[in-house]
């Protein structure tokens, strides 16, 4: 960061501080981005950028990671409870699973997502919740999926998007 003695940071704002450039922001938000979601999922996102979403995965990074996540005045728990329940309210499956994934990271029991959601069927709707859990359901198999080759030192495991669950629950 640039140093200016007529402007003092203030720790409330997070990385957005007054002398704070776009790439200080930026690289505040892609600690916590790679944090959070894990260097591979971050590997895969900027690997999958081009001329068309490149802005896009900086904004992202800069706005989202740089300028929100990095505040203080919520701990990354309270962010991921936050963020579940914005994913289940406007039905974002793929990107709820993402975040259940990093709420367990941020701290967030198996029960305490479980509470989460429960909360959620209340005021986001019964329907959007039963998704909601199937999705956790799928996620957690994942995980537990994901354990059980590590320990038997098998390749790398995929996680299975909800489409492709529903697909083996079909006859």
């Amino acid at each position: 960061m640039s140093t200016n003695p007529s402007q003092s940071s203030d720790p409330s704002q997070g990385a957005v501080q007054p002398d704070a450039t776009s790439q200080d922001i930026y690289d505040a938000g892609m600690v916590v981005r790679r944090e959070v979601l894990g260097d591979a999922h971050v590997d895969r996102a900027n690997a999958g950028k081009d001329d068309f979403t490149g802005d896009f995965q900086d904004m992202i990074t800069r706005i989202a990671w740089g300028g929100v996540w990095t505040r203080p005045g919520l701990d990354r728990r309270m962010r991921s409870a936050v963020t579940i329940t914005a994913m289940i309210a406007h039905g974002h499956w793929e990107e709820l699973a993402m975040h259940i994934r990093s709420a367990l990271t941020n701290g967030l029991s198996r029960d305490e997502i479980k509470e989460i959601l429960l909360q959620s069927a209340i005021y986001c709707g019964v329907p959007s919740a039963n998704t909601a859990f199937k999705t956790a359901q799928a996620v957690f198999a994942d995980i537990d999926d994901a354990a059980d080759i590590d320990e038997a030192a098998g390749p790398p495991h995929q996680p299975r998007t909800l489409t492709q669950l529903e697909s083996e629950e079909s006859p």
